[in-house]
């Protein structure tokens, strides 16, 4: 009988790296980035630089929570499984780090010292952060630098608009909630309080998902009130792009009121998300200040 394959060192490594906020995050960055018409090496880079700094977040989460995942039992923790040993997923969280260091200096000044400050806010976040009433500020800062990564990046170092670096920022407190939400019980077996466990399910849920059509709204307003409004098409786009997210945080309160804990919750606010920054790069709203 044939025994099955052990999975490859680096596809262990990219499981433990929140594979699928990893990618939704350098998505976001890399489609901002096009929005607003950089070189496509600029793009290229500027996908790198927030890949590299996503990948040694996530590393980092699981090798300092290796423990505290063993004791829960996460099955889909490949440390915490034994798979791969943790002293490969502290290196790699550094050399990752290391990477995103290296990268982001490429990027421009003002660009780089927003990617920086962005991943350290995420490492504190794993460092001891996440226990506290404050979890929810490194994800305030990060996703509110987000936008300043991707359209600062090259040597212009151009600002992005106001109500993107709000959008980012507000976005931040629905990835948190609805990110922790289906970890309550588990979280609260190992001593972790942070900003949504305090708030408790409904609590957190509305709190997210109420975040989530502020976000909505102020990228409506951004693109039809703006320095350089869209026209015509530009306004339908926007307009649907806005009640498609309102329906889909609609759909996410009634689930958090019915008690449903699920990962569903955060697949809503990242679908959300992806609805809003295509929503931008498709109806031509101005996002640099």
């Amino acid at each position: 009988m044939t025994r099955p394959r052990r999975p490859s060192t680096a596809r262990l490594l990219f499981a433990s790296s929140h594979p699928g906020p990893t990618v939704t995050v350098t998505v976001l960055a890399t489609v901002i980035a096009v929005a607003v018409g950089h070189a496509w090496w600029t793009v290229v880079l500027v996908a790198l630089t927030v890949v590299a700094g996503q990948l040694s977040i996530g590393l980092a989460n699981d090798w300092i929570d290796a423990d505290r995942d063993r004791a829960v039992g996460r099955s889909d923790k490949p440390v915490a499984q034994g798979a791969i040993a943790v002293g490969t997923v502290r290196r790699a969280a550094f050399g990752t780090a290391g990477a995103s260091v290296v990268l982001s200096v490429l990027l421009g000044p003002v660009a780089a010292v927003a990617h920086l400050v962005l991943v350290a806010a995420g490492w504190a976040y794993d460092a001891g952060l996440k226990r506290t009433v404050w979890s929810v500020v490194p994800f305030v800062v990060a996703f509110g630098l987000l936008p300043v990564v991707a359209v600062s990046a090259g040597p212009d170092g151009d600002w992005p608009a106001w109500w993107a670096i709000a959008t980012g920022a507000v976005f931040g407190v629905a990835i948190h909630c609805t990110n922790v939400l289906p970890d309550l019980v588990d979280d609260a077996a190992t001593g972790v309080r942070g900003f949504p466990h305090r708030l408790g399910l409904r609590g957190a849920g509305v709190t997210a998902f109420g975040s989530l059509v502020v976000a909505a709204l102020l990228v409506l307003g951004g693109q039809v009130l703006g320095d350089d409004p869209v026209r015509g098409a530009g306004v339908v786009l926007a307009v649907l792009g806005t009640v498609v997210v309102v329906a889909l945080a609609g759909v996410g309160v009634r689930l958090v009121l019915a008690g449903r804990a699920s990962r569903v919750l955060f697949r809503l606010v990242i679908a959300s998300s992806l609805v809003l920054v295509v929503e931008l790069g498709l109806a031509g709203a101005r996002l640099v200040a």
